[in-house]
C-alpha cells in the first residue's frame, strides 16, 4: 500500500485551504472522463461537455496531454501541483505555466507507464495546460465559484468540527477512499504499492473540491497536499420532489432533502444558497412539525431527519 509517514508537529501544523486551481483541475478530470458520479455532475456535464469537447477537437495535442496526464492511475506532477497556501487562480496557474518543459515531459511519461507519442515530446506542454485549465475555470468554473467556495468553506467547517470531536484518525479515515490511519504516524494514502514517504518538516495541506475526484500532489519536501470530495454536491440546483415542493414550499422542501444526512446551518445556507436567517426559519418550521431533530456536535449543531421526516421523503421517491 501507499503510505506517508506523519508525524505530530506535521499534523497538527495541518491546514484545511480552497484552492480554485484543485477545483479546476478536478473539473477538467471530470470533463475528460465524461463519468458523472450523481445528478448534480451529470447537469453540469450536459451544460459544458460540448463546449469542452469542440476545444479539444480544435487542439487535439493538448486533449491528449490531458488524456494521459489526468486520466490514468497516476497524475502528471505538472498538472497537480501542490498548493503553498490559499491564492488566487491566477497566481496558482502560473506553477503549471512555469514547469520545465523537460519536466513536463517526463511527468507525462510516468503517468504513460512509457515512452509518450511522438506529437507529446514538445516545449509547449507547459504553455497548453496552463490554457486549458485557465479555460475550464473561465468557461466552467468561474459562473459558479461564489457558491462553491461557499460549499467547500462549509465543508471545512464540518470537518473542523468533526476532528475537534472525533480527531484526527476519524476525519482523515472519513476524506476519501482508500485512505486511513494506520496508527504508529502511518496515514495509507491509497492500495498502490509505493514505497513510503516521510512528510517530517512538511507542511501539509486538505484541499477539498466539488467534482467527486480524489488525488495527492507533493513538492518534496516542502509541502503536501491531499485533495478529496467535499460533502456538498455539485447540483446547482437542489431536486426538489413537486409535491413535496408544493407543500412545504420549494424553499423549504430544499432544507428538508438536504438533511438525508445530519448537516449545519452554515452548510445548508452555502448549499441552498438561502440566507441565515431564512434558513433558521424553515428549520424552526420543519422541527416544529416533527420532520427534523438536533444534536450538539463539538461547536456545531446539526439538524438531521426524523423517522417522519424520512417517512415523508421516502414517499415522494417512491
Amino acid at each position: 500500500m501507499g503510505w506517508w509517514v506523519i508525524n505530530a508537529d506535521t499534523l497538527a501544523g495541518g491546514r484545511f485551504i480552497v484552492s480554485p486551481l484543485a477545483e479546476v483541475t478536478a473539473s477538467l478530470k471530470l470533463l475528460d472522463s465524461a463519468d458523472a458520479a450523481d445528478p448534480g455532475e451529470r447537469a453540469w456535464l450536459e451544460a459544458h461537455l460540448p463546449a469542452y469537447r469542440e476545444r479539444v477537437a480544435a487542439d487535439p495535442v493538448t486533449g491528449l496531454m490531458v488524456q494521459i496526464g489526468l486520466g490514468r492511475g497516476w497524475n502528471a506532477d505538472f498538472l497537480t501541483p501542490a498548493p503553498d497556501g490559499e491564492a488566487t487562480f491566477e497566481r496558482e496557474v502560473e506553477q503549471v505555466r512555469d514547469t520545465a518543459p523537460d519536466d513536463a515531459v517526463a511527468d507525462l511519461e510516468v503517468s504513460m507507464g512509457g515512452p509518450l507519442p511522438a506529437v507529446l515530446r514538445r516545449k509547449d506542454l507547459p504553455e497548453r495546460a496552463a490554457r486549458i485549465m485557465e479555460w475550464v475555470w473561465r468557461e466552467t468554473v468561474l459562473p459558479y465559484w461564489p457558491r462553491r467556495r461557499r460549499i467547500l468553506e462549509a465543508d471545512i467547517v464540518a470537518r473542523t468540527a468533526q476532528l475537534g470531536q472525533r480527531g484526527w484518525a476519524a476525519a482523515l479515515d472519513s476524506m476519501r477512499p482508500g485512505m486511513r490511519w494506520l496508527g504508529a504516524g502511518r496515514l495509507q494514502i491509497n492500495a498502490h504499492d509505493y514505497p513510503p514517504r516521510d512528510l517530517s518538516g512538511a507542511r501539509l495541506f486538505f484541499v477539498p473540491v466539488t467534482p467527486g475526484r480524489a488525488w495527492v500532489a507533493w513538492e518534496e519536501p516542502h509541502r503536501y497536499a491531499i485533495v478529496y470530495p467535499c460533502s456538498g454536491t455539485l447540483t446547482e440546483h437542489q431536486q426538489v420532489p413537486g409535491p413535496l415542493g408544493r407543500l412545504l414550499g420549494p424553499a423549504r422542501a430544499g432544507v428538508l432533502v438536504l438533511l438525508d444526512t445530519p448537516k449545519s446551518t452554515t452548510q445548508l445556507v452555502a448549499l441552498t444558497g438561502q440566507g441565515l436567517g431564512s434558513v433558521g426559519r424553515h428549520l424552526k418550521v420543519l422541527m416544529e412539525g416533527g420532520l427534523i431533530q438536533r444534536r450538539r456536535a463539538g461547536r456545531s449543531v446539526l439538524y438531521y431527519l426524523t423517522p417522519a421526516g424520512q417517512v415523508l421523503i421516502d414517499a415522494q421517491n417512491s
